[in-house]
């Protein structure tokens, strides 16, 4: 379990939630956009429930580790939903074409390799 402390409260959630919680709010800063999430935690009254949590570039959140009696809170699908969100905020990376040593061109769409002479 991890104890998240943020905007001057806290809750409870499992470690594979927080983490989750942790990378799609470093991605969110990243491109100095916000966002709300419902995490599943335990609130300070021992309740569970539903966290709303505002993200955003100055989101100042601490996560930290604590044993509480009890089952580690899991939430799958919401964790794999902030992870697809984290990637869809992932700095693209180029993609090489290949390369048709037969034509001299790129397989993609037959256009000149960038050096050919032309």
């Amino acid at each position: 379990m991890r104890k998240i402390t943020y905007a001057g409260t806290a809750f409870y959630t499992g470690d594979a939630l927080a983490e989750a919680l942790l990378e799609y709010a470093r991605a969110l800063a990243r491109h100095d956009i916000a966002d709300t999430v419902f995490v599943l935690g335990r609130t300070t009254q021992g309740d569970v429930d539903q966290i709303e949590v505002l993200l955003g570039p100055a989101s100042q959140m601490v996560s930290e580790p604590i044993e509480l009696v009890g089952s580690e809170l899991e939430d799958p699908d919401m964790v794999r939903r902030l992870d697809e969100l984290t990637a869809q905020l992932a700095p693209r990376k180029p993609a090489a074409e290949r390369f048709d040593e037969e034509t001299g061109r790129t397989a993609a769409d037959g256009r000149p390799a960038f050096d050919d002479p032309f």
